[in-house]
């Protein structure tokens, strides 16, 4: 046989089929590709976020410079300036963070946990348990409503508690918990109706703070009953993301690993619960910013697991977009932030209702 010329055995290198990548490369590949999109995704929110702070901070009846702004945070005393930005613009802006923050989280976890997207905070009832309480104290027992907070934590709480009992059967079920939590949101939004009949029309006026959800009430007086507590549950939820990303695999396969289900489970809740009360507690029931920050969180960073960190940020981006929008584009009308997220929210659970009996999973 002849030898083959030099131009047809380099053309038949060019054809031999290249060895394909094993196994173990191709999950280090796609574990590489989805820690980039999340930091990617992460990074691009913090972005948003510090943004949205920015334009809070100048954007408004009176207009203040960027530099102006850096210079009242500094310390700076600037007429008219340091009393805007200072007094009323800063910390109506933390309180949006940490509540949207704080929320946020509190949705992850619970549908995280129940492996349900209904199972947020505003829908299972716990906020309604913080607004039932925080109404009843106000109408029935005339009190005061800047001390309202503590009420409305309590009652957050103690609606918690009663769910989880009532959705106790050996185990809490995840399905069984989002419908014996809509049943009791359905009853305290009827305690709530009941309690606004009861009293006069200024209590009711003040009551529709903890109905709506509303930042009118920041002060810096008040953010200590905030800030501290959400930076206290900071280092649990880490600490308590392990077992949370065990029990995504169902209670049989989390206990293979280690994971103790049940005692998680109420961990979780408990942690989740707080997060809530206390946002609660700051803003009202500011509606559906739980329900819809770790679905939108997912959907950036899809394949990244748990989520938390992007959930909590999408939170803040919204509680602060949603109290921009209700200052800045009604005219002299201020509209509470609970109006905006409201409006937002209840097209995406229709349309998350619709996915979820088009794919047989609601």
């Amino acid at each position: 046989m002849p030898a083959a010329e030099p131009w047809a055995q380099a053309a038949g290198a060019d054809r031999a089929p290249r060895p394909s990548p094993s196994p173990v490369a191709v999950v280090r590949a796609a574990r590489r590709e989805r820690t980039t999109r999340y930091r990617v995704v992460t990074t691009a929110l913090v972005a948003v976020t510090v943004g949205l702070v920015v334009l809070t901070l100048c954007v408004g009846a009176f207009m203040v410079s960027f530099v102006d702004v850096l210079r009242v945070v500094g310390g700076a005393d600037i007429d008219g300036a340091t009393f805007v930005v200072w007094d009323l613009r800063l910390p109506r802006t933390v309180t949006a963070v940490c509540v949207g923050v704080a929320f946020g989280l509190s949705g992850a976890i619970f549908q995280t946990l129940v492996r349900n997207p209904l199972a947020s905070p505003d829908i299972i009832g716990i906020t309604a348990g913080a607004s039932a309480a925080a109404v009843v104290a106000i109408m029935l027992f005339g009190l005061n409503p800047d001390l309202a907070a503590p009420f409305a934590f309590g009652g957050a709480l103690v609606a918690a508690a009663i769910i989880y009992l009532l959705a106790w059967r050996g185990s809490v079920s995840g399905y069984r918990l989002v419908l014996v939590g809509i049943g009791v949101a359905a009853i305290l939004n009827a305690v709530v109706s009941y309690a606004l009949t009861r009293g006069d029309v200024i209590d009711a006026n003040e009551a529709l703070v903890w109905i709506t959800g509303s930042l009118n009430a920041s002060s810096w007086g008040r953010l200590p009953g905030l800030v501290w507590p959400l930076l206290a549950l900071l280092p649990v939820v880490a600490l308590l993301a392990r077992p949370l990303r065990g029990l995504q695999l169902g209670d049989d396969l989390a206990a293979g690993i280690g994971v103790r289900p049940e005692r998680s489970k109420l961990a979780l809740i408990v942690v989740a619960v707080a997060l809530a009360a206390i946002a609660t507690a700051a803003a009202g029931p500011v509606a559906f910013v739980a329900f819809v920050s770790a679905p939108i969180a997912r959907r950036l960073a899809p394949g990244s697991g748990l989520a938390l960190v992007p959930s909590g940020l999408v939170g803040a981006c919204v509680v602060l977009a949603a109290d921009f929008a209700g200052a800045q584009l009604f005219g002299d009308t201020r509209l509470p932030v609970g109006i905006i997220t409201g409006v937002i929210g209840a097209p995406f659970l229709l349309w998350l209702l619709a996915q979820s009996n088009r794919t047989g999973k609601g």
